[in-house]
């Protein structure tokens, strides 16, 4: 029962993080992804990973981050605010993989609040270069996973025998 309440909880709470990201402004959604990635472990800090993505009509990219701490590596992201119901089609990831070539890069992240279609889902498995797609579900549930926009209002504990502890060898 308890699982299924989480479940429940948990579900709605998704929901309401991809209803207030769509009440916001497009760069409100560029900070989300900014505070997402960093929280993730990309871009090194928030100044960094702030000033290098949201600069939009850069070659068909809406920003660059930082792989790792030390740039040694960059990872290219589009971001695309979608009303539910509207699916990210393959000419948009078409569009993105070419500005990646057209710049030399071989990652990139396409984050969506709606969802791809399954052409731009297949589309993206065969190209050589590696682009991760992250629909509304994930992008909530990732949201979710490394505390952004959400904070805990009560931490349940439940408690077990400790076996160990009345074993006699």
């Amino acid at each position: 029962m308890v699982e299924a309440a989480y479940k429940a909880v948990h579900a709605a709470l998704r929901a309401d993080l991809l209803d207030r990201i769509l009440q916001n402004s497009p760069s409100f959604f560029e900070q989300v992804i900014v505070e997402l990635l960093v929280a993730m472990g990309y871009g090194g800090s928030h100044r960094n990973a702030s000033e290098q993505l949201g600069k939009s009509g850069d070659g068909g990219v809406d920003g660059v981050i930082n792989e790792d701490v030390l740039g040694l590596d960059r990872v290219y992201v589009q971001a695309k605010r979608y009303a539910p119901g509207s699916a990210v089609g393959r000419p948009e990831i078409q569009a993105f993989t070419g500005s990646l070539v057209g710049l030399g890069a071989s990652k990139g992240v396409f984050v969506t609040t709606s969802t791809f279609s399954a052409q731009a889902v297949e589309f993206a498995s065969r190209i050589p270069q590696r682009v991760i797609l992250i629909d509304g579900r994930r992008l909530t549930e990732l949201m979710v996973e490394h505390g952004v926009g959400v904070r805990s209002s009560r931490v349940l504990e439940f408690k077990r025998l400790d076996e160990d502890f009345f074993s006699e060898d």
